[in-house]
Parts: C-alpha cells; sequence; structure tokens
C-alpha cells in the first residue's frame, strides 16, 4: 500500500480531491497547478528548502476540511526563501486533520449541518479516550454531509460499557432540488421525483427538514446477516439444535436440487460464504414468495466447488434464514425478537416496520428499474422485498441505539448486564435488568467471531479486518464486524473494548454513490486514535489491497 514501506508524500498539481484516490497516503502537498513555478516551489518544500503553511480552502472529506494544514519551517541550513507557500505554491493537509478549526456540526463556508446528541453520553475521559481527538468524528461526518456523501448519519460509539458518543448529523433526506443535482434524479422519463412516497408519509412541505438522531431507524441491509441469521444461529447452535458441520439438506431437504455436490455442503459453509453459490441472483423480476424462492435456489448450479473459494453470497444467507425458521418452528422475524431483540430492549429493531413509524425511517433509493418510486420504510433489497421483506441476508431496520447495546451485549462475552437506566453517565442500559442475561455462550461468540483461516477474512458469518477494510487501520486482529449496501456498519474491538455504530442511508438517491467508503475508515481510524490508556497500533495487514466489504 502507499507509504508501507518507505516514506511517502502524494503531491497533486491540480484537482486537490486526489487525495480520496490514495486512502492510505500518510501525507499530501497540494500545489494547485502544473506550471514550473508550482513544481519548484512543491520541490522546495518538499525538500525542506522552504516553509510549509498553508491552509486548505475547500473541504475533502473525510480526510481534510477547510482551514486544515500543517506549519513547518525550512530544515536547518536552508538558504533564506521567498516561502513555498505563498501566491499559489504548496498548501498541505495533513491526513489526521492537523490545525483543524471547524466545530462539531459546522462546515467552513456550508450551512450548519444540524446535530442532535442524546444526554446518555459520557465524558470520554471516564473511559480512556481523549475528547479532543474524538471530536474529529462529528467533524469528518458533518463535513460528509454538507458535501452530499449521505444525507445524514446515526453514529455510537462505546467503550467500557459506556457510549461517548450517540448522535444523529444531518437529514433524513435531502430537499428536492438537492436530490435531483445528488443523484441527477427526477428529469423526465426517469421515474417518479425523488420526494414523492416520503412526502406522502410525513407531508411535502416539511419530509426533508426532519432531522437524524439517535433513535433514527435505518434499513440496516446485510447487517442483517450477523445481528439477524448469524445471531439465531447462535442460539441454535447453543442449544444442540444445529451441527454447523452437518449437510444443509439434513435441516432443509430440498435444498439438494439436482446437483449432487449440493448434499455434502455443510452449514459451516455457507456461514464462511464458501457453499458454492453465486453473490446473488436477480430473482425478483419474475418470482415472489417463499415457495417460489425454494425452488429456484435449489435449481441454481453450484459455481465452484464448495470449500474451495470465498464467495459473498446473498443467496447462502437466504438459505440459513430458512433453516432457522425449520428448525425453530418460528418466522425468522419472530423468533429473534423473542429470543434476543426484546430480552435486550433493542426496541426499534426488526423486519417490517410499522407505518406509524414513518417519520423515524430515513428513506433509501430512488427504485426507476423495479418498484419505481422512492423507497421509504420497506426493505431496500429487492429480493428481500419479493420474498416478504423477512430474510437471512437483508430487511432488517434498527437504530444506532440498539445496535450499540447489541454490540455492548457481545464484547461483553455474550452477556447483557444487570442495570439501571441511567444511573450512570453513558451506561448502555435500555430498560431496568435486574440480573445479568446471557444471549449466546461465550465459547460460541468466540467461535463465529474468530477468522476461520488466512485465505480469506471471513468468520462465522461476521467478518474480520484485513487491508482497506472499512473498520480502518487500527482496528486489530481479534476484532469482527460488517457492513451493509445501504451504508451501514458495526465493528467491535475486544483488545480495545471499542465498538463504533455508524448507520447512513448513502443511496439516497442513487446506489452509484460510492462516497461512504473512506468516511467510514477515518470514523474507525478517529475512534481508535483517541483512546489514550492502552497503546494503539496500526494493524499489521493495514493498508494493503482489499475490498471494502
Amino acid at each position: 500500500g502507499v507509504g508501507r514501506d518507505r516514506p511517502t508524500i502524494v503531491t497533486s498539481f491540480g484537482n486537490p480531491y486526489l487525495l480520496t484516490s490514495f486512502p492510505g497516503a500518510p501525507a499530501y502537498l497540494i500545489a494547485w497547478g502544473g506550471r514550473e513555478v508550482s513544481q519548484r516551489a512543491a520541490a522546495r518544500a518538499l525538500t525542506g528548502l522552504a516553509p510549509i503553511g498553508g491552509r486548505l480552502p475547500v473541504s475533502i472529506p473525510p480526510y481534510a476540511l477547510r482551514g486544515d494544514g500543517v506549519d513547518r519551517g525550512p530544515a536547518a541550513g536552508a538558504p533564506p526563501t521567498a516561502g513555498a507557500s505563498a501566491g499559489g505554491a504548496p498548501a498541505p493537509a495533513g491526513r489526521r486533520g492537523a490545525g483543524l478549526s471547524a466545530e462539531p456540526g459546522t462546515v467552513a463556508g456550508r450551512p450548519a449541518v444540524p446535530v442532535r446528541r442524546s444526554p446518555l453520553e459520557a465524558d470520554p475521559a471516564l473511559v480512556g479516550m481523549d475528547a479532543g481527538a474524538l471530536a474529529r468524528v462529528d467533524s469528518l461526518i458533518a463535513a460528509a454531509v454538507a458535501d452530499s456523501v449521505t444525507p445524514g448519519a446515526a453514529l455510537a460509539i462505546g467503550r467500557h460499557g459506556r457510549l461517548v458518543r450517540l448522535r444523529g448529523y444531518g437529514r433524513l433526506d435531502y430537499p428536492r432540488s438537492t436530490a435531483a443535482a445528488v443523484g441527477g434524479v427526477g428529469a423526465a422519463g426517469d421515474g417518479p421525483r425523488p420526494r414523492e412516497p416520503v412526502a406522502a408519509a410525513i407531508g411535502e412541505s416539511t419530509a426533508f427538514a426532519y432531522p437524524v438522531t439517535p433513535g433514527t431507524i435505518y434499513d440496516v441491509a446485510s447487517l442483517t446477516k450477523v445481528v439477524g441469521t448469524t445471531t439465531a444461529l447462535m442460539l441454535l447452535v447453543d442449544e444442540g439444535r444445529v451441527d454447523l458441520d452437518r449437510p444443509v439438506v439434513d435441516y432443509l431437504p430440498w435444498w439438494a436440487g439436482e446437483d449432487p455436490a449440493r448434499r455434502r455442503v455443510s452449514v459451516r459453509q455457507l456461514l464462511l460464504h464458501r457453499g458454492g453459490l453465486p453473490p446473488f441472483e436477480r430473482f425478483y423480476f419474475d418470482i415472489a414468495g417463499r415457495a417460489a424462492y425454494e425452488r429456484a435456489i435449489a435449481a441454481l448450479p453450484l459455481q465452484y466447488v464448495p470449500g474451495r473459494a470465498t464467495v459473498y453470497s446473498d443467496i447462502g444467507f437466504m438459505t440459513l434464514g430458512f433453516l432457522v425458521e425449520a428448525v425453530s418452528g418460528r418466522s425468522l422475524d419472530a423468533f429473534l425478537a423473542e429470543r434476543a431483540w426484546r430480552p435486550l430492549g433493542m426496541d426499534d429493531t426488526g423486519f417490517r416496520p410499522p407505518a406509524a413509524r414513518a417519520v423515524r425511517i430515513a428513506p433509501t433509493e430512488v427504485d426507476t428499474i423495479f418498484r419505481h418510486t422512492h423507497v421509504h420504510g420497506v426493505v431496500h433489497d429487492e429480493n428481500a422485498y419479493a420474498m416478504g421483506g423477512v430474510a437471512g441476508h437483508a430487511g432488517l431496520f434498527s437504530t444506532a441505539y440498539d445496535l450499540a447495546v447489541f454490540a455492548h451485549t457481545l464484547l461483553n462475552g455474550g452477556v447483557a448486564p444487570a442495570c439501571v437506566p441511567a444511573s450512570e453517565p453513558g451506561l448502555i442500559c435500555p430498560h431496568p435488568r435486574a440480573e445479568d442475561l446471557r444471549l449466546v455462550d461465550e465459547g460460541t461468540l468466540h467461535a463465529f467471531t474468530r477468522r476461520w483461516d488466512e485465505t480469506a477474512s471471513r468468520a462465522l458469518g461476521w467478518d474480520t479486518p484485513s487491508g482497506t477494510s472499512s473498520a480502518g487501520d487500527y482496528f486489530g486482529p481479534r476484532a469482527f464486524g460488517h457492513t451493509g449496501f445501504t451504508g451501514t456498519s458495526v465493528w467491535m474491538d475486544p483488545d480495545l473494548d471499542l465498538f463504533v455504530v455508524l448507520l447512513t442511508n448513502r443511496v439516497n438517491p442513487t446506489r452509484d454513490n460510492s462516497r461512504h467508503v473512506p468516511l467510514r475508515r477515518a470514523v474507525h481510524d478517529a475512534a481508535a486514535l483517541s483512546i489514550v490508556d492502552q497503546a494503539v497500533r496500526v494493524r499489521e495487514d493495514a493498508g494493503r489491497p482489499g475490498a471494502d466489504r
């Protein structure tokens, strides 16, 4: 990766947004133009012959804000100079935002981004974190919202059982004019205007004005795989009702289809995304309902020898959702509500949210292909929608606070401790609990969240950080987490005793927006770097080529 083997400074002689193409760059110099005077000035600054003292006149989310820069004098013994950062010469931007001046929720030169802070937050110093360093996350998210990376975001950060961030930034949706500009939608022939469904639910004139809060409900997409389906399987493994090494067909006879190789695919292989299945299929154009999906999945030919490769597959988790239902005798949503979410106090987590909660739900994509509407209050994933809204791979809705409750429970060895709400600053306690509640066995939890082997980053259902993972560079090898296509993520690091929940609706108005990817890496890095009571080190494989999942 950039800067791993030798000191590196990326220099731009033109567009300053070049920085976003080099997320691993340790330092960055902007020269603003390719003329000889700029090249000479940059060379003098880089070699220490001239001072550096420029400031960015623009923000480059999520790496730097307007006003960022560093101050460095000439090297000892350098001859006098007129100053390299004068007259359009280099303006440096430190990757960590040296000289940060913007207040949380504000970006210089832009309208203030609304920020809603929960009174449940604790002073970061109580859990060994620096408040000033942690404020970097607020500035990063505010800059991203101001730059239309996402209409809004909800964030929860916790350590040692306390919340140090529980905030909402921005709004549920863009105003109509902004949405059209961001997504290129709304023109003649492009389908419905992006605001219509939301307006129908919460009022045309005020829909875009609703701010994101810690209680805003997001479609968390593939977080369903871990918060939902994987959790259900942990519960069934604890009870001895599922053996991960038994073939899937032992639980779902229909799954065998006509390919003999399918009879040897195990539950574990599906959890590891090694079951021979393709990533996804556009079934939703032709079929709907559980029975039709069972038939379609059973008829799929395997794409590779099971166990020989790792191919992230929605279809594998659709199958696992069916398996949970077959073993438990309950629908997936009912089983999880009864066994996990209600006991933990995750009151806003579930499939198919009621219409009464529409004012709290962040809309997702303007769908011009399948449903021809701005998707709001129903699942974004088309296959999950065609399955009725409940599926093993997608369909779950939740809030930053509910996912903080879940993450805290897993970091605490699978136990939600006895507690009294608001009895201590930052305490994660949605409801009074007279005694500890064990969700899953600690050994089962460890078996599911550790990386299975070094051929891929996958654990059982969960992912682990590697390369340019969404977890950033400082979450360690024992960390685990997952992302969702709509722009959501949750990551936990047992060694730092830290979790970060970041929810966005970056697909609003279009899935073609991928600018959230560097944002969430930067947020995780800033959270980890705010820890001051233990060493925080760059992960050994950080920055190496790899996919952001």
